[in-house]
């Protein structure tokens, strides 16, 4: 759902205090992403309380922006006020400049698919690479809307004139201190002639990411006797239960 405050922009129905990240996370993985190449300017889309850019100030990234579409309280910034814009992302305006770097992590499943779409052709207004991940189909989380594999993002970068690479995904694959959706679904586009041309990135499920998928386990046949032993069963299962278990019992005999 997306609703609007008073003459705001509109917002993703999505509460930033309901989730916990991880700082600690951010600032493993930020060197491992720019080892390549610090950049001199970086945008984060989408960037919560700030968690990645904190990270990206410590790397040595001074030149850094961020967007996100739900105003954030102060207490909750973990990075300077000024550097904070509130925006909506389903219709992103032109910032008036480029970057060398966008950051836009575990936010478009957020947006409906046509928001989704115009949020990449707006990436490529502002810079030539960007650091991307966004939810897989049965992830949970807040306000899903649009959660897809990998290759349905590359097909909208690559209209875009992006290549896609998920080579980040691979390096930080077992860094236990960020959250593995990060881990699990984070590539790179980077503007190239090859866009369209390249590997289709595959559909992958981190084993912890499939913990997190299953549904929750109903309780043991131990637990379910200790129940029944301690009298914590509602008073209609033992009304109704030994009546239908010795029916049975009776119709196995017979």
């Amino acid at each position: 759902m997306v609703t609007r405050n008073g003459d705001g922009p509109e917002r993703v129905n999505y509460d930033h205090s309901r989730n916990t990240h991880s700082i600690e996370g951010p600032e493993a993985v930020v060197p491992i992403l720019f080892e390549p190449g610090k950049p001199g300017s970086l945008l984060d889309v989408g960037c919560g309380t700030g968690t990645w850019l904190r990270a990206a100030l410590r790397f040595g990234i001074e030149d850094v922006h961020r967007i996100d579409g739900i105003a954030i309280p102060g207490e909750e910034l973990l990075i300077p006020r000024r550097l904070f814009e509130v925006a909506d992302l389903n219709k992103p305006r032109n910032l008036g400049r480029r970057f060398d770097c966008i950051l836009c992590l575990e936010v478009a499943e957020h947006l409906e698919p046509e928001a989704g779409t115009r949020l990449v052709t707006w990436f490529a207004e502002h810079a030539d690479r960007v650091f991307f991940s966004a939810a897989c189909p049965g992830q949970p989380g807040q306000h899903h809307v649009n959660c897809q594999w990998p290759a349905y993002w590359q097909a909208r970068f690559n209209a875009a004139g992006f290549a896609c690479d998920d080579w980040p995904r691979w390096r930080i694959w077992d860094e236990s201190r960020v959250e593995v959706w990060y881990r699990q679904n984070i590539f790179l586009a980077q503007r190239s002639s090859l866009a369209g041309k390249e590997p289709r990135l595959k559909p992958v499920i981190h084993p912890e990411m499939h913990r997190l998928m299953l549904p929750e386990p109903g309780p043991s046949f131990e637990d379910v006797v200790r129940q029944i032993e301690k009298g914590r069963m509602p008073l209609s299962w033992h009304l109704k239960t030994p009546a239908t278990a010795l029916l049975n019992k009776l119709k196995r005999c017979f």
